[in-house]
């Protein structure tokens, strides 16, 4: 799997933080903090960052002088986040090298995908995500992210179960087929029927695309 992307959260101590914090490290993120200059600068300093998330205003620090210290100098992209920032604010953070600029409060799913994006840009994806209809699956995570905005955990079997239709698309697999590459977990070991498991996950998904092929077995139509 590798070395987990290493985010510096280098802000004031609040709460929201933490959760924030909790969100990306179950989405596979290595979060590290930084309440002062001496850590800040220690952090930035150590090189295996892989994106900062610093605040643009940290009381007796600033967040530009972070950026203009540091950005370019390594291989740590810089986002930085405003609290009622103006124009100015933005544009002057871009100039100075910020990949992106976002406003707080900060919700932890778009960040997780803005993340993803500049990580894929600079060769380091993470996550492998399956859009569907109505969801997101964050694999990796075994995470459903609803359109709605609810979020789910799934189970290692439910996760085994979707990676064997996501790799084969298009392709009819019977029973037999599903239990020996993805078999039933010990609270279902009472009910091994692949109907049920079917069932179930195609409800917590909210999805069509595990398309019943009768007399045969199941097949997974990607949604367009």
């Amino acid at each position: 799997m590798g070395r987990r992307p290493v985010v510096a959260r280098i802000c004031s101590r609040n709460e929201a933080d933490e959760a924030l914090a909790d969100y990306l490290d179950r989405r596979g993120y290595d979060v590290r903090f930084a309440h002062e200059e001496w850590s800040a600068m220690a952090l930035l300093g150590a090189d295996d960052v892989d994106v900062a998330l610093v605040d643009l205003r940290l009381g007796g620090l600033s967040g530009t002088d972070l950026l203009r210290k540091f950005s370019g100098s390594g291989t740590t992209a810089f986002v930085m986040i405003g609290t009622n920032s103006e124009p100015v604010d933005r544009i002057l953070a871009l100039e100075l090298g910020a990949a992106d600029f976002l406003d707080a409060p900060v919700v932890p799913r778009e960040l997780a995908s803005r993340l993803n994006r500049l990580l894929a840009r600079r060769g380091r994806p993470i996550g492998d995500l399956v859009t569907l209809e109505n969801s997101s699956v964050d694999m990796r995570a075994a995470l459903v992210m609803r359109n709605s905005g609810e979020e789910e955990q799934l189970s290692p079997g439910q996760i085994a179960l979707l990676r064997l239709f996501v790799g084969n698309p298009g392709r009819v697999l019977g029973r037999e087929d599903i239990m020996a590459a993805a078999p039933a977990e010990s609270f279902d070991a009472f009910d091994r029927s692949v109907d049920s498991r079917i069932v179930r996950l195609r409800r917590k998904l909210d999805t069509e695309s595990i398309v019943t092929v009768r007399g045969a077995g199941y097949r997974f139509d990607p949604p367009v």
